[in-house]
């Protein structure tokens, strides 16, 4: 079972690299949103400090949309999905996979890129690796919560705004912990700790509860 999943990432990411597509596509988005945001605010480096880990954390959802769509679809179309479901090992597993493989290319890189997008919104080297820790525990979650919308469109051609709408409104606790933790790092009245672990127990939560509610979704879509 541990061979066909990572069989199975490496092939998906595999993939990945000679399309690419969604990650560089994130990624670009995440900097188009982080750029424009100041432009919009004006010149008050106070004020892009103070707000920066929430613009970074908003760039962040809304760039993990990209590419969710083509998650599922692509199996679905070319048939590799009906030989997964038929398969010895459980759908889940191949879900799991699945969607490990697409944060590796999409969430990981948003994570690993803050930082540097950080000193568009003023942010000092404290918030800047406080605001990386938080989206690398976060993304996960935002990850798998897609996925299931993603499943439940994977039959549906031009899905992504349906899918958008599905899982936005189901990112929005993971948005919330994942400010507040990146903004705790300046100084805030909560301790840093204490969203942290949230956001970490939303992301395993994520996990359990997306895995399985997407290989349903799957079933039910045949």
């Amino acid at each position: 079972m541990i061979g066909a999943i990572r069989a199975l990432v490496a092939r998906d990411l595999v993939l990945a690299a000679r399309v690419g597509g969604s990650g560089a596509l994130s990624l670009v988005f995440f900097l188009m949103i982080v750029a424009l945001v100041p432009f919009a605010l004006g010149p008050d480096l106070n004020l892009l400090s103070r707000i920066g880990p929430a613009i970074l954390w908003l760039a962040a959802v809304l760039a993990t949309l990209i590419g969710l769509d083509r998650l599922f679809q692509a199996d679905e179309e070319d048939g590799s999905l009906d030989l997964m479901a038929g398969a010895p090992v459980p759908l889940e597993c191949m879900v799991l996979a699945k969607v490990t493989a697409h944060w590796l290319t999409t969430g990981l890189p948003l994570a690993l890129a803050s930082p540097l997008f950080g000193l568009l919104v003023a942010l000092d080297g404290t918030a800047m690796a406080g605001t990386a820790l938080t989206l690398l525990v976060g993304t996960p979650a935002l990850t798998f919560v897609g996925a299931v919308g993603a499943a439940l469109t994977a039959s549906i051609r031009r899905g992504g705004l349906i899918l958008a709408v599905l899982v936005l409104p189901l990112m929005i606790p993971t948005l919330i912990f994942g400010v507040s933790a990146a903004q705790s790092v300046a100084g805030g009245t909560v301790p840093f700790g204490t969203p942290l672990m949230i956001l970490g127990g939303l992301s395993l939560i994520a996990a359990v509860v997306g895995t399985v509610a997407a290989a349903a979704a799957l079933r039910w879509s045949e």
